[in-house]
Formats: C-alpha cells, sequence, structure tokens
C-alpha cells in the first residue's frame, strides 16, 4: 500500500506543477503581431553582428597565428 501512496503522491505533484504551469501562462501578455515582428529583426540583426565580428575576430587571430608560425 505504501507504493499506491507514493504513486498517488509522485502524480499530485505533478498535476500541480501543470496546474500551476497554467496558471503562470495565463498571466504572460503575449506580444501582438507588430511587436513580435520588430522583436525578431532585432534577434536577426543582433545575431548577425555577432557572426560578423566572431568571422573578421577569427581572422585576424588566423593571421597572426600564421605570422608566427
Amino acid at each position: 500500500m505504501a507504493f499506491f501512496a507514493n504513486v498517488k503522491r509522485s502524480f499530485g505533484k505533478t498535476f500541480g506543477f501543470f496546474t500551476d504551469s497554467w496558471a503562470e501562462l495565463k498571466k504572460v501578455r503575449w506580444p501582438n503581431r507588430k511587436e513580435l515582428t520588430s522583436y525578431s529583426i532585432v534577434v536577426l540583426l543582433t545575431v548577425l553582428f555577432v557572426t560578423i565580428y566572431f568571422w573578421v575576430l577569427d581572422i585576424g587571430i588566423s593571421s597572426l597565428v600564421e605570422l608566427i608560425v
């Protein structure tokens, strides 16, 4: 019987987790289409600039290593 009590308690915790998660998701203010578009553009541009920065840095370090070797 102790086994079944533990299983019931585990499922209760799991069910409680999903109930609490659903309640928190109801509190979220989701962005509208215009905000989502502008946020996505900002993220893509940031990723592009960081990629270019590390590419240039990699080329510079590779050139220095070639000069040393």
